[in-house]
C-alpha cells in the first residue's frame, strides 16, 4: 500500500509541475474594432396633401366609322396551304369576325375572291380558287350569314398580290380576298 501511495504522490507532483509558457503562445487581449452605429435618417417631411380630384368619367373609345370598318373588313384576307382549300384555325377566326360584321350590317353584300399561286395549270388554279372561296362562304353561312349575301369568284393565279417566284410570294398569293359589293 505504501508503494501505491508513493506512486500516487509522484504522479501528482509531475502533473502539477509548473508549465513554462512560450512567448509566442501568450494570449493577447482581443483587438477592439470600432463599431459605427448609424443614426436613423430624420423622417421626410410630409408631402402636402393633394386636392382631391373629381371622379374621372371614362369616355369610351371612339367607334370607327362605317367606312373605316368596311376598309378593315376588305383588308383582312385568309390564307391557305399549298394545293389545299381547308380552313386553318386562324382563317376561321377571321371569318368569325367577318360574319359578325355582316350580321351587324345586314344591308352589306360581299364577294369572296379565291386566289392561287402561279404553280399549276390555269384550269387547275381556277378550280382550286373556286373551292377556296366556296369553303369560306360555307363557313360564314354556318355562322349565320345568309348565303344570298355572299357571292364567290375565282381568279386562280391571275391576280397575284406578290409577283415574286418563291415560297414567300406564293404563300401571300394563296388567299381569299373579301370585297364589299353593296353597301
Amino acid at each position: 500500500m505504501i508503494v501505491v501511495l508513493i506512486i500516487s504522490l509522484a504522479l501528482f507532483a509531475v502533473g502539477c509541475a509548473k508549465k513554462t509558457v512560450d512567448k509566442s503562445e501568450e494570449v493577447k487581449p482581443p483587438v477592439q474594432q470600432e463599431v459605427k452605429v448609424e443614426q436613423p435618417a430624420p423622417p421626410a417631411p410630409a408631402a402636402p396633401e393633394k386636392p382631391k380630384e373629381e371622379a374621372k368619367v371614362e369616355t369610351p373609345a371612339p367607334v370607327p366609322s362605317l367606312e373605316d370598318a368596311m376598309k378593315a373588313f376588305e383588308d383582312k384576307n385568309i390564307y391557305f396551304d399549298f394545293d389545299k382549300y381547308s380552313l386553318q384555325s386562324e382563317a376561321k377566326d377571321v371569318l368569325k369576325q367577318k360574319a359578325e360584321f355582316l350580321k351587324t350590317h345586314s344591308n352589306i353584300t360581299i364577294q369572296i375572291e379565291g386566289h392561287c399561286d402561279e404553280r399549276g395549270t390555269t384550269e387547275y388554279n381556277l378550280a382550286l380558287g373556286e373551292r377556296r372561296a366556296k369553303v369560306a362562304q360555307d363557313y360564314m353561312v354556318s355562322l349565320g350569314v345568309a348565303k344570298e349575301r355572299i357571292s364567290t369568284i375565282s381568279y386562280g393565279e391571275e391576280k397575284p398580290v406578290d409577283p415574286g417566284h418563291n415560297e414567300e410570294a406564293w404563300s401571300k398569293n394563296r388567299r381569299d380576298h373579301f370585297v364589299i359589293v353593296n353597301k
